[in-house]
């Protein structure tokens, strides 16, 4: 009988001195200030701040849409800031789901199609395609609206698809930015519960937002003023649940080792 040993959650994200400045003119803009910061593999983070504090260039910077001024960012420990844009553009393929406020969608293309378009890019067949797609939309409860057009569906309907899309080639991350803003209140708690029910399947989930209220779903919370954080802290009504997430996770892995 196989012993099973407690393991710390691996390191996801790793950031080591990053900071990030923009030209404005004559006027240099300090984004971040020699930024550190980690994300534990499994964990459901929300990054908060005031517009101006840093919080959407954390975002970009993570999601490897921009790249650090200066500092060394460490996905899964590889050292990512060298990369070139094919390089990123694969990783992020791979391994980093988006979600935006405005969805997204392609207005032609039903359900189904749009959650195809990362696979298309990567090159995956048709039929390996459509299956996944079909699994993806089933994980966020569209079974029955896969043939939908975008202007078919509700607001929270068009945001299940972009959340299928984001996660239909099991990336390591998901990254959603402000996912609720163009929601109401009743729509807005299905779709975070959908996000706090993936965390719980294992998926690492880091949210950007301005509401406390989103924030009170993630198992910590961190706090960005003038480019640095200003506060860490683990809370959330969610975090007991993520951390049984991560034990049973560590032991399917263990055993399959």
């Amino acid at each position: 009988m196989k012993v099973l040993k407690a393991v710390a959650p691996a390191s996801l994200i790793r950031f080591e001195k990053i900071s990030k400045t923009y030209q404005m003119g004559e006027i240099l803009v300090h984004a971040l200030r020699e930024v550190d910061f980690e994300v534990k593999l499994g964990e459901m983070v929300a990054i908060m701040g005031a517009s101006g504090s840093g919080k959407s260039t954390m975002l970009n910077l993570l999601g490897t849409l921009d790249r650090p001024t200066s500092g060394h960012y460490f996905l899964e420990d590889e050292p990512i800031e060298n990369l070139d844009e094919y390089e990123l553009s694969a990783l992020r393929n791979r391994k980093i789901g988006f979600v935006f406020q405005s969805f997204n969608l392609l207005p032609r293309d039903n359900a189904l199609e749009n959650v195809e378009l990362p696979m298309i890019y990567a090159g995956q067949s048709t039929t390996a395609r459509r299956k996944k797609a079909e699994r993806a939309l089933e994980r966020v409860g569209l079974a029955d609206r896969m043939d939908h057009l975008p202007n078919q569906l509700s607001g929270g309907q068009q945001q299940r698809v972009s959340i299928a899309r984001a996660i239909v080639n099991e990336p390591r991350m998901l990254l959603a930015d402000e996912p609720t803003g163009a929601l109401d209140s009743a729509t807005t708690q299905q779709v975070m519960e959908l996000f706090c029910e993936l965390h719980k399947q294992g998926m690492t989930v880091i949210l950007v937002t301005h509401d406390p209220s989103i924030a009170e779903y993630a198992e910590r919370v961190v706090r960005f003023k003038d480019g640095v954080i200003q506060s860490d802290e683990t809370k959330g009504k969610h975090a007991e649940d993520s951390d049984r997430a991560r034990v049973r996770d560590v032991s399917e892995r263990n055993s399959a080792g």
